[in-house]
């Protein structure tokens, strides 16, 4: 194959890669940011969503938007069905059951991995995003909280150095982040979940595997267990889960 003269490349073709390049990412930053609504409760499960609406709110055409919906649908997000529209897809017990189920094995799994080969480097990071988190809830700041949560919980799968086990978590967890978010709704719980994280972080500090895996495990345990109490909704007339209803 000849190689490429760069000088022989056309500036117009340059600015239609650039555009080409532009298009591919903006429905990706759309997704990113519906993804966000619709683990945030913005986007509750069962609603339907307005294309029209949300071209609006976000300043795009209906392809990006249309491409991003089929990213969040790849992902089990939302439903899309020819002539009936697009909905958040509903969460039931069931499946927030197998969810917690497989995340606390695996990710107990990683937490022993990760203790194994932990560094001092490694701690003082885990220490670092720790304290943030601390100041977060400190402060009533759930979404940074939930970010930093999020990405402990992901920096201790990455330190466990088994690629497989990245793998599966990172496919699942698209699905538990809107799970989980709904678990931090609650002050007491989100009180018990900062605790629990200094107790996993003091356990991997000491490099006691079994108390980590244990520590982690009932911790995911426990989140699953609040989530799951979120969506009963006999007392709310709303019909969806009482920490999505209105007014709450």
């Amino acid at each position: 194959m000849p190689d490429i003269d760069a000088n022989n490349i056309s500036s117009s073709s340059v600015t239609s890669v650039k555009k080409r390049i532009q298009r591919q990412s903006l429905h990706l930053e759309v997704a990113d940011n519906l993804r966000d609504m619709i683990v945030e409760g913005v986007l509750p499960p069962g609603q339907r969503i307005s294309e029209g609406d949300l071209c609006d709110q976000f300043g795009i055409s209906r392809t990006p938007m249309r491409e991003a919906l089929k990213v969040l649908a790849s992902e089990g997000l939302v439903e899309i069905k020819p002539n009936r529209g697009t909905r958040v897809s509903e969460i039931t017990l069931e499946d927030i059951d197998e969810l917690f189920e497989a995340v606390s094995g695996i990710e107990r799994l990683c937490g022993e991995l990760a203790t194994l080969k932990l560094t001092e480097s490694n701690l003082e990071h885990l220490k670092n995003l720790h304290e943030r988190m601390t100041n977060h809830f400190k402060n009533g700041q759930r979404h940074d909280y939930f970010r930093l949560n999020q990405e402990t919980h992901n920096l201790i799968v990455q330190l466990s150095g088994n690629s497989v086990l990245r793998e599966i978590h990172a496919n699942i967890m698209i699905k538990v982040r809107r799970a989980r978010y709904l678990a931090i709704l609650s002050v007491e719980r989100w009180e018990e979940s900062v605790n629990e994280h200094a107790g996993i972080l003091e356990a991997m500090e000491v490099r006691d595997v079994d108390l980590v895996g244990k520590r982690i495990r009932d911790h995911v345990f426990k989140t699953g267990e609040i989530v799951k109490q979120t969506f009963n909704t006999e007392n709310s007339g709303s019909g969806k889960p009482t920490l999505y209803a209105k007014g709450s």
